[in-house]
C-alpha cells in the first residue's frame, strides 16, 4: 500500500535539519499538507529538536496521519527529501552573501553526515546564503545536480506576483511572473514575460486604469528585494512564506507534478552561464530539478542576470571548495 502523499509507493519520508523557526514553521506546514508519512526533526540542540517534535505531535489528531520524531543522521537513510535549513540566520542589516562564510563551515560537516546515509533523497537547501549553500553543497556531495536543488527565488517569486497582484487589483494567482537570478540583492525581474491572465503586461496596462508606468515597476520591485530585510527588521525572522514555499516545492517533489519552479540550480550553459548556482524556471518532479526552461529575456534582463551569476560566482571564488 502506498505511503501517505507519495506516489506508486515511493517513500514521502522527510527529515528537516535545523529545528529553528524555518525548519520547526516549514515541518508544521508540511505536517497540515498531509503530504508526508514521517517528518523527522534534526538539531544540533537535541533538546530542541525533541521539544519541536512533541509539539507538533500533540497537533496529530487534527492533521492527515503523519509521524513527527527527533532524530539524527542515520534517519536521513529511506529519506524521499532531506531539507537543510540549519546555520546562523540573517540578522537586522546583514545581506545574505555576509553569512556565507559561517554557513558554509557548518555544511562542510551536515552534507556528508547525510550523504554516507543516503545518496537518493533530494537534497533542499533553505539556509542562506542559499544559492552559494545549494552550490557547496552539490559539490560535497558529489550528487548529479539535479538531486540538489535550493528553494531560490519561488518565494521572490511569489512576493512578486501578490505586490502585482495588489497593485493591478486582481488575484496573485492569475498573476504569472518570474524572478531569477540570485536569492539576493542582485535578483532579476523578468518583466518581459509578466502576465496577467496570458495578458502580458505591456499590453495589459493600456487596459487598466492603475497606471504602471517605469517608477511604479521600480518601486513594486524595490519592495520585493527588500521584503525580507523589512521583516526581519520589524520581527527578527521570515518563516512563514519561506515554510509554504517549501511546501510547494515539496508537494512537486513527492507528487511528481512536474511544477515549472524558480528553483536554485547548479547551470551549465544557461543563456551562456556555467559553473554558478541561480534560480532559472526548472520542471521539479521526483527526480528533483529534472528539465530547465530556457525563457526568452529581454537585452536588460540577460544583463542582469548575468551581473546576478558574477555577484554568485565572487561570492563562491572567496571560498575554498
Amino acid at each position: 500500500m502506498a505511503e501517505s502523499g507519495a506516489k506508486g509507493g515511493c517513500s514521502s519520508k522527510v527529515v528537516v535539519i535545523g529545528a529553528g523557526a524555518v525548519g520547526s514553521t516549514f515541518a508544521y506546514a508540511l505536517m497540515i499538507s498531509g503530504l508526508a508519512s514521517e517528518i523527522v526533526l534534526i538539531d544540533r540542540n537535541r533538546e530542541k529538536a525533541l521539544g519541536e517534535a512533541m509539539d507538533l505531535s500533540h497537533a496529530r489528531p487534527f492533521v492527515p496521519s503523519v509521524g513527527v520524531r527527533a532524530g539524527d543522521y542515520a534517519d536521513c537513510r529511506g529519506a524521499a527529501i532531506v531539507a537543510i535549513a540549519a546555520g546562523a540566520a540573517q540578522q537586522p542589516g546583514e545581506s545574505r552573501l555576509d553569512l556565507a562564510q559561517r554557513n558554509v563551515a557548518a555544511f562542510r560537516q551536515i552534507v556528508p553526515a547525510v550523504t554516507v546515509h543516503t545518496r537518493d533523497a533530494i537534497l533542499l537547501i533553505v539556509s542562506n546564503p542559499v544559492d552559494v549553500l545549494t552550490h557547496v553543497a552539490w559539490k560535497l556531495s558529489g550528487l548529479p545536480r539535479s538531486q540538489v536543488i535550493g528553494s531560490g527565488t519561488v518565494l521572490d517569486s511569489a512576493r512578486f506576483r501578490h505586490l502585482l497582484g495588489e497593485h493591478c487589483q486582481v488575484s496573485p494567482r492569475s498573476v504569472h511572473a518570474y524572478v531569477i537570478g540570485e536569492h539576493g540583492d542582485s535578483e532579476v525581474a523578468a518583466w518581459s514575460l509578466t502576465n496577467i491572465a496570458g495578458v502580458r503586461l505591456n499590453d495589459y496596462c493600456p487596459t487598466c486604469d492603475r497606471g504602471c508606468d517605469v517608477s511604479t515597476r521600480e518601486r513594486i520591485f524595490s519592495q520585493v528585494r527588500q521584503a525580507a530585510y523589512q521583516v526581519i527588521q520589524l520581527k527578527g525572522v521570515t518563516q512563514y512564506a519561506i515554510g509554504q514555499a517549501l511546501v510547494t516545492i515539496v508537494e512537486s517533489i513527492l507528487r511528481d507534478e512536474n511544477r515549472v519552479l524558480t528553483v536554485s540550480t547548479a547551470l551549465d550553459d544557461y543563456h551562456g552561464i556555467s559553473d554558478v548556482t541561480l534560480s532559472v524556471p526548472m520542471v521539479v518532479g521526483r527526480k528533483g530539478a529534472q528539465r530547465r526552461i530556457s525563457i526568452p529575456l529581454s537585452e536588460a534582463e540577460l544583463a542582469g542576470l548575468q551581473r546576478s551569476a558574477d555577484t554568485v560566482r565572487a561570492a563562491l571564488g572567496s571560498l575554498e571548495l
